[in-house]
């Protein structure tokens, strides 16, 4: 029997194309189902024409350094997650992607971080990231390993002069007195941003770039949006963060980049914009941005 239309693991269908091209700021193809080509081709054929992959570990890394290698469409970002530094140091197996870990500690960590640094350097990567502090999944235990591995995230995109994208999770406070405290690049961007409308403000004060998911389009997320409200409008970015966080109405199926339009029809309407001004706004600071 076909899957419904509803079906949990039934991709959503294609969204009308937007008329304006936009970027997908923040993806994780090397997690979706098919290839990367076919992601790439039904995304610009909505009108989603640039999208950036992004590395959470030294294998995922590898692997969006040599697919923005092969495709002019794609660029990378690299960097150790924050869950994943506390994994490397405490020699934690969960979450290596099936590779040999090393035996922990700081020469573990300084090792993963060294290979980073490597793939940092490349033309295709365009960013280091995703980094920063995550409350939610490590303890307390891990909090001073992540804040090694920001420090050290930051000093590489200053150094390379690339971008820096930001995962903050349940840690708000520590994640911008980090960034401050290491001056951080002038372009700075939050993944997925998940502060209030006050956090906006700040982040906004400093010139940092906010990107907006799926969560945005959730009908209990109205602080999102005041944020989304919040925010100059040449400091808007958008993002899947696919394969997670599908935008309403398909929240809890697979995402992908080309459900971009239906996030950014929902951020038009919130912004009260015609979505091709806002697409066309989104494109020019994704590119200024991650520098292309």
């Amino acid at each position: 029997m076909p899957a419904k239309d509803d079906d949990r693991s039934t991709p959503p269908p294609l969204p009308e194309p937007l008329a304006v091209a936009v970027a997908d700021s923040h993806t994780h193809l090397d997690m979706q189902a098919g290839t990367p080509a076919e992601g790439l081709a039904r995304a610009a054929s909505v009108g989603v024409t640039t999208v950036v992959q992004v590395g959470c570990d030294v294998p995922g890394s590898r692997w969006a350094a040599e697919l923005a290698a092969r495709y002019e469409q794609v660029h990378a970002a690299v960097a150790l997650h924050p869950n994943e530094a506390p994994r490397i140091f405490l020699g934690d197996p969960d979450g290596w992607s099936g590779q040999q870990r090393p035996a922990g500690g700081q020469a573990a960590l300084d090792e993963a971080l060294a290979e980073i640094d490597a793939l940092a350097a490349l033309p295709q990567v365009l960013a280091v990231g995703e980094t920063g502090l995550d409350y939610f999944r490590t303890g307390p235990e891990g909090v001073e390993i992540q804040k090694e591995s920001f420090r050290r995230h930051i000093e590489m995109a200053k150094r390379h002069g690339k971008a820096l994208v930001i995962h903050d999770r349940d840690a708000h406070e520590d994640v911008i007195a980090v960034l401050l405290a290491e001056v951080a690049p002038e372009r700075t961007i939050f993944h997925c941003y998940s502060g209030d409308a006050e956090m906006a403000k700040v982040c906004a004060e400093h010139g940092w770039y906010l990107s907006f998911a799926g969560p945005v389009t959730f009908k209990a997320n109205q602080p999102l949006r005041d944020a989304l409200l919040a925010t100059p409008l040449d400091r808007v970015l958008v993002e899947t963060d696919a394969p997670f966080l599908t935008p309403h109405p398909y929240r809890g199926r697979p995402n992908a980049p080309y459900l971009i339009p239906v996030t950014v029809r929902s951020m038009a309407a919130t912004l009260g914009l015609h979505e091709d001004e806002l697409s066309a706004a989104i494109a020019e600071n994704t590119a200024r941005a991650f520098g292309y």
